[in-house]
């Protein structure tokens, strides 16, 4: 399949899928979305580990095509808005591992896109925020409830309501981040990452996804059951993967999960 705004490339286990409209510094809107949708309705995603998102040149992704929004109708901008928040939640929902490796700008809808990835790497010298209360505007892409959710109701309003991008070094600090890297080590750094995750269980990996993404919407109580049923029926008699790793290790060799 050809795309015009997206690329994506196999190393091994590992995929990567890069935004490529460096000459709008990988800005987010209808088209792009629809190659996004192509892409995920392809479900490349059966022939790797883990999945990386990243842009080309400047930016991760700068946000969403601004020049659009002097067209649009309320109900245009809706179903804008609902159209990224159901592609980033498909990401979100991948059973595999999604690393965002932001090499630079991500404000906006880019933030928001690193938001629904499990890992964000970014280089040291990028900004990353949700600036959109600049243009009498909020975020669209689910920002508000995976950011505040990410970091905490307090730090996120911090970020979005004075409306200016943060350093890298800031985001690390509140945990937007979980890893920076110099700029040309981005990529390296995610695809080291990956290799390493790609190395480990995938239905151990599938499994703390969903408990971690459904965890959040529970109680503690409720959350800590549903984690304790998990774990009990990887000891069902069917479980290769489970078998294979305890015996692995008691047998001190690497495990194929083939």
């Amino acid at each position: 399949m050809k795309f015009n705004y997206l690329k994506f490339e196999k190393k091994g286990r590992i995929g990567i899928l890069t935004f490529t409209r460096p000459d709008a510094l990988n800005a987010l809107n209808e088209s792009v979305f629809k190659e996004l949708s192509n892409f995920l309705d392809a479900d490349f995603t059966k022939s790797i580990r883990v999945l990386i998102l990243t842009g080309e040149g400047k930016a991760f992704v700068a946000g969403a095509d601004i020049k659009a929004f002097q067209t649009y109708s309320s109900q245009n901008a809706y179903e804008f808005a609902e159209l990224g928040k159901l592609l980033f939640d498909r990401i979100s929902n991948l059973e595999i591992p999604v690393i965002a490796a932001i090499n630079g700008f991500a404000l906006g809808g880019g933030l928001e896109l690193a938001l629904c990835c499990d890992i964000r790497i970014a280089s040291e010298r990028t900004k990353l925020g949700l600036p959109e209360v600049n243009l009498g505007l909020i975020p669209g892409f689910n920002g508000t409830q995976r950011l505040s959710r990410q970091i905490g109701a307090g730090n996120a309003m911090y970020m979005m309501m004075q409306g200016e991008g943060i350093s890298a070094q800031e985001a690390y600090q509140l945990g937007v981040v979980q890893k920076l890297a110099l700029p040309e080590e981005v990529l390296p750094t995610a695809i080291q990452l990956a290799e390493r995750i790609a190395s480990k269980s995938p239905r151990s990996l599938s499994l703390i996804k969903e408990m971690v993404g459904k965890g959040m919407e529970m109680s503690l109580k409720d959350a800590g059951e549903m984690e304790s049923r998990a774990f009990g029926n990887l000891f069902k008699e069917d479980q290769k993967e489970r078998i294979e790793g305890v015996s692995a290790f008691l047998e001190k060799r690497q495990p194929n999960w083939e």
